[in-house]
């Protein structure tokens, strides 16, 4: 039987669905035509080579086109050891049981740049501190103490201040940072209080910043955000210029301070451009950074102060950084907590009334969603958050002056010579001007903080112990219970040392390879490391259960 023929679907429409159809078509083609337009033309320019009136025209061919050459050369070459890399790699995991005197070179070459980060990991980084401060301080004229104007005596070093009196012909200059942080009367007296001392002035670092060769597009509205205008910058930019005009040639000044204090955000409002890398970590400026302003002045950036652990409690808790140092942040907080005013606490935070800490990181934690597995309020990260927002740049506390205090490394003589230099007229109507410009909060919207006072540092190499950083110590058990684990529950230390001492060659040298991404954990902060032995204890508690 013959197939009957399908009919095809006519393609007629009606006139309002193919006028509507030719209308969106139009309007997609002005749209492209518009983009094209704002874009511009990106048609790649054609070189026109060296014309032939330019002198030494052979010779720039010449040279064009050995460079040419070496390029080429260079991307042979390094796509020969790639190629070698990876025929090595592809051995080792095919063939693991290879022998010690193969295993070497290949471990040479793969783990060349890992060896160089593990050996400087395994340096203690207090130590590289301390030599770069030195550095910074022997290599200024001028040393700018950078100030957290919520607690600017806490964020003072009498080691380091003691250090750069000692020094010679040095000027010490305080600045006080974060000055939007604090009620006006309370930045007032702590301004009239440090200037009878030494020069101050008072500031406030612009935090968002272009980055260098990049252009970015600022709205009209941004700029009226506070963390876009700058204040204090043209007071600083004048006691510089007018110092540099008496000491008769060029300058050099060092910034330095305690952690998160805005010593690198300074730098940056100074320069109007993100030179200095900043963030909300604490201690990411690691070395000495020379960044020159002009031809006169050049600014130095310098890592940041190394605590004492002779220090209380709370000073401790406010200028620990966590890259270096070990900090747990549920006994930080709690200090932190001690040492504020509680009424103001409870209004801040809304949350309700407590009677110590823990209440108050489980009302915190359900005011701000942290929850575990379960529902249960999560209080250790309720914590790990109040200690953050507090070593941050954003919430508003403040601290009282001393009535009389003077400290024991100043005398009149020196005050005057530290003073001497400077315009100070000009310093304290532009410190007026700067705190008329700064919105501050108000006083009642703030937490009182009760100051610790001086905060001891260590810059001298031989107050440092030789040890490696404590992070190392939680790894390590958390590393023994799990082998305990894999192995038989009657086993004790002497036959796991046995097994270690009969274990091949091959082995041997099969272990010793991941130690260098063991040293690599070493320079995490401590809250990863908290979290991974956590895991790990988890982890050995599930396995014994089936044992």
């Amino acid at each position: 039987m013959k197939r009957p023929k399908l009919k095809k679907a006519s393609k007629r429409m009606t006139c309002h669905k193919r006028y509507k159809i030719q209308k969106k078509v139009r309007e997609h083609h002005r749209k492209l035509r518009k983009e094209a337009k704002k874009r511009g033309r990106k048609k790649p320019r054609k070189d026109l080579g060296v014309p032939n009136s330019a002198p030494f025209k052979e010779a720039l061919l010449r040279e064009a086109e050995l460079r040419k050459q070496r390029l080429e050369e260079l991307k042979q070459q390094q796509k020969l050891d790639r190629q070698k890399e990876q025929d090595k790699k592809r051995r080792l995991e095919t063939d693991p049981a290879v022998e010690l005197s193969n295993m070497e070179p290949v471990k040479e070459e793969f783990g060349q740049y890992k060896a160089k980060k593990a050996k400087s990991s395994k340096q203690n980084p207090k130590r590289l501190y301390c030599q770069e401060l030195k550095k910074v301080i022997e290599a200024s004229d001028v040393v700018l103490e950078v100030l957290d104007a919520r607690d600017p005596l806490g964020c003072r070093c009498p080691q380091v201040e003691e250090a750069i009196v000692k020094g010679g012909q040095k000027k010490l200059v305080l600045v006080l940072n974060k000055s939007d942080l604090v009620p006006k009367e309370n930045l007032e007296n702590w301004l009239s209080y440090l200037t009878k001392e030494l020069p101050t002035v008072v500031f406030k670092a612009s935090a968002n910043m272009k980055d260098k060769g990049k252009r970015i597009k600022v709205k009209k509205k941004a700029a009226a955000f506070k963390s876009e205008v700058c204040v204090g910058k043209e007071g600083l930019w004048k006691l510089l210029g007018g110092f540099q005009e008496t000491y008769g040639k060029a300058i050099h000044v060092g910034v330095i301070g305690f952690p998160n204090v805005g010593k690198s955000s300074i730098i940056n409002s100074l320069k109007q451009e993100r030179i200095c890398n900043v963030g909300v970590s604490m201690g990411l400026t690691r070395n000495m950074q020379v960044v020159p302003l002009d031809k006169q002045i050049t600014i130095i950036d310098s890592p940041s102060f190394i605590v004492s652990p002779l220090n209380s409690a709370i000073a401790l808790a406010l200028r620990s950084p966590a890259s270096i140092e070990v900090v747990k942040p549920m006994e930080a907080a709690s200090t932190i907590l001690s040492h504020a005013d509680a009424r103001q606490v409870i209004l801040k935070f809304t949350v309700p009334d407590f009677k110590n800490s823990l209440e108050f990181f489980t009302s915190f934690a359900q005011r701000r969603g942290l929850h575990q597995k379960g529902g249960s309020p999560n209080v250790e990260g309720a914590a790990k958050l109040l200690w953050s927002e507090w070593t941050g740049a954003f919430l508003s506390y403040f601290c009282h002056p001393p009535t009389s205090w003077t400290p024991p490394h100043f005398n009149e003589s020196i005050v005057t010579d530290m003073k001497w230099g400077f315009n100070l007229e000009e310093l304290e109507k532009n410190n007026a001007h700067s705190i008329q410009a700064i919105r501050g909060p108000r006083l009642a919207s703030s937490i009182l903080f009760q100051s610790s006072g001086l905060t001891n540092g260590v810059i001298e190499e031989k107050d440092i112990p030789e040890e490696l950083p404590k992070q190392k110590e939680p790894k390590q058990e958390a590393a023994g219970d799990y082998e305990d684990v894999n192995t038989d529950q009657e086993c004790v230390d002497e036959e796991g040392d046995e097994k270690s001492s009969d274990m091949s060659p091959a082995e041997e040298a099969c272990e010793a390879l991941p130690e260098d991404s063991q040293a690599d954990k070493q320079s995490a902060p401590s809250f990863i490391l908290d979290k991974v032995t956590e895991e790990e204890d988890d982890a050995y508690d599930f396995s014994t259960d089936y044992v």
